[in-house]
């Protein structure tokens, strides 16, 4: 199969969807099962999304018309809602209770339409803007990263600072 950075982001999407799903099934007792698939979540979202904010959204936005800036946008502020709210309040909340099973579930409900929107609109624009050849370089260079030093810091300060927000939050309320 040839390489194509669509059908990777599209896997990755499968992959959260997954452990969402996972996620939901468990009860308030499975407190290490709870924090095992939390942090199992982040690890697979954090470089994702980091690497479509740096990468992939500025690409498809220098070759986008009205209606893929308007797809932009729409990403972006997905991503920061999900950065600066809906992470953060799961991270206030104790994994041993209900509103950390509510508040993971709208994490996910999140994630998912945020994965479908981006399917269903971004990338196939995005098949129509970028060549196969254009796609295959964009996953190379994907993979590449993600084993980059840069991008274990970058993660590891996301971490740390959707931590600290959690902390803040979970103070505040």
């Amino acid at each position: 199969m040839a390489r194509d950075i669509l059908k990777t982001l599209k896997a990755e999407h499968d992959e959260l969807k997954q452990l969402f799903s996972e996620l939901n099934e468990t009860t308030d007792r499975g407190v290490k099962t709870r924090e095992n698939l939390l942090q199992k979540i982040e690890a697979a979202l954090m470089p994702h999304a980091k690497w479509e904010e740096k990468v992939f959204y500025p690409a498809f936005k220098e070759r986008a018309d009205r209606d893929g800036l308007k797809t932009h946008a729409e990403a972006l502020a997905e991503h920061h809602a999900v950065e600066n709210s809906v992470i953060p309040e799961v991270h206030a909340a104790d994994p041993g209770t209900p509103e950390f099973a509510g508040r993971t579930k709208v994490f996910g409900e999140f994630i998912t339409h945020h994965a479908k929107e981006e399917e269903n609109t971004m990338f196939k624009m995005a098949r129509e803007l970028f060549s196969a050849e254009e796609r295959a370089q964009l996953d190379e260079e994907y993979e590449e990263w993600k084993q980059s030093d840069a991008a274990m810091a970058l993660i590891a300060g996301e971490k740390a600072k959707a931590g600290m927000k959690g902390a803040v939050k979970s103070m505040t309320q």
